[in-house]
């Protein structure tokens, strides 16, 4: 059951905190892919954050003030092009449906906006995002100008949306969190299947689809970006997609691949030998990798800032290279030289949410910002080993990452995704092939 209650909230806390003014939100575009062929459509993810209205061709606009009002405009009801193309609500049926003060269809937009924009103090829109809209924005704005004499005035500010829009989609609400929760769990689910499924012989793409068939039998149709299935050496290439190679026995394999459900998106890691034994020297990486991320969780804490679970991978990667003769001298040293960037170049975490890597600042003014309840964020520290002459030949192309997903709660963590094994103990009983 819908709740368009929730979307009508988010509405009247943005207007809120417009105080006055007008905000334009454009849903984002079909895309072609080729000839007669689009892209899979996926919404604006702040356009649906506000409004829970999945169609293209759709505008939300949101006026402050004394009198707030929210407005859709999206396509008109349309029987024949819906026996092509599927259902459309229809300016009436959007209006009812999902909680709006009026909606019009969007052939009268630019009409509209010219009314409603007249006289309003500022104009929110999100800035740079779209260069066509950009031009049509300003367009609309300078025939506002051209009506001065007439006593109405074009908006003196224009404000990027994203400010406050943002910082709103950082903290996650209860409704968002149930989401994410099943989200992970899907994807904890792929991540078993394809550690049970993988032998040496096998072609990455192969494990990829096993992924791909656990998410959508269980209603998410789509991964939350393009899976990384990284065999061997491929694993040290960080955004490895070819998917392509064959699985070597002995080698290990980094998969990267979480689904997005309802809109909201998974993001994990798991390494693990494609024969389901760990050789030593591979163990030796892998603990110190494991470790790494186990001391980031337990710094990703409120109160602490957005540093701190960087900064504890950090201390115990870099003590770990210095174990493994990858890098030389003191902790202290290796951390201040930056000598460990040859092996682990990458920052400990994101912001999780509708995007994958979701929106919200990480600095407030010069300082890094403190967690807080309701944040969700990844952990996932790395080692990614490329052959080199001053790196053992036994550590060569080990490429390892370990990536979970973390709320931030009131009093510690939630880690979403902990069910999907991670300790060599745990991978190797699963993977145990009898």
């Amino acid at each position: 059951m819908f709740d368009y209650a929730l979307y009508a909230q988010r509405r009247r806390r943005l207007l809120n905190q417009m105080q006055r003014g007008i905000a334009i939100i454009p849903n984002a575009s079909e895309k072609q892919r080729n000839s007669d062929a689009d892209h899979p459509y996926r919404f604006d993810s702040s356009f649906y954050y506000l409004s829970g209205f999945a169609e293209p061709e759709s505008v939300l606009v949101l006026v402050a003030g004394e009198q707030p009002q929210s407005i859709l405009f999206c396509r008109e009801k349309d029987r024949e092009r819906e026996i092509w193309h599927g259902y459309r609500s229809g300016p009436d049926a959007a209006q009812e449906q999902f909680g709006f003060d009026a909606a019009y269809s969007i052939a009268r937009l630019d009409e509209k906006l010219a009314e409603l924009m007249g006289n309003q103090p500022a104009l929110f829109y999100p800035l740079g995002a779209d260069a066509a809209w950009d031009q049509r924005i300003l367009r609309l704005r300078g025939s506002i100008q051209e009506k001065t004499r007439s006593g109405i005035r074009a908006p003196d500010e224009i404000r990027d949306v994203r400010t406050l829009l943002n910082e709103m989609r950082l903290f996650k609400d209860g409704h968002e969190l149930d989401i994410l929760r099943r989200a992970a769990a899907i994807s904890t689910g792929a991540h078993r299947r394809a550690m049970q499924f993988t032998r040496s012989g096998q072609f990455e793409y192969e494990v990829e689809a096993e992924l791909l068939h656990e998410f959508c039998r269980n209603g998410a149709r789509d991964p939350a970006y393009t899976s990384i299935v990284a065999g061997g050496a491929n694993a040290c290439v960080l955004h490895y997609i070819e998917n392509n190679a064959r699985l070597q026995d002995g080698d290990l394999l980094l998969i990267d691949a979480g689904c997005e459900f309802k809109g909201y998106a998974s993001d994990i890691t798991r390494t693990f030998p494609v024969n389901g034994k760990f050789r030593p020297e591979q163990k030796d990486v892998y603990e110190i990798v494991l470790a790494a991320q186990t001391a980031a969780i337990a710094a990703a804490l409120p109160g602490n800032n957005w540093e701190a679970p960087h900064n504890a991978a950090l201390r115990i990667l870099a003590q770990g290279f210095i174990d493994l003769k990858l890098c030389h001298g003191t902790v202290e040293g290796v951390l201040e030289s930056e000598s460990y960037k040859k092996y682990y170049m990458h920052r400990t975490g994101h912001w999780m949410g509708m995007d994958v890597h979701d929106v919200g600042d990480y600095k407030i003014g010069d300082q890094w910002r403190n967690l807080q309840a309701g944040m969700v964020m990844t952990v996932e520290p790395g080692c990614y080993i490329r052959p080199a002459d001053d790196v053992p030949l036994a550590l060569w192309n080990i490429g390892i990452r370990i990536e979970d997903d973390v709320v931030i709660t009131a009093t510690g963590n939630e880690v979403l995704t902990d069910a999907a094994p991670k300790t060599v103990y745990e991978i190797e009983e699963l993977m145990r092939h009898e």
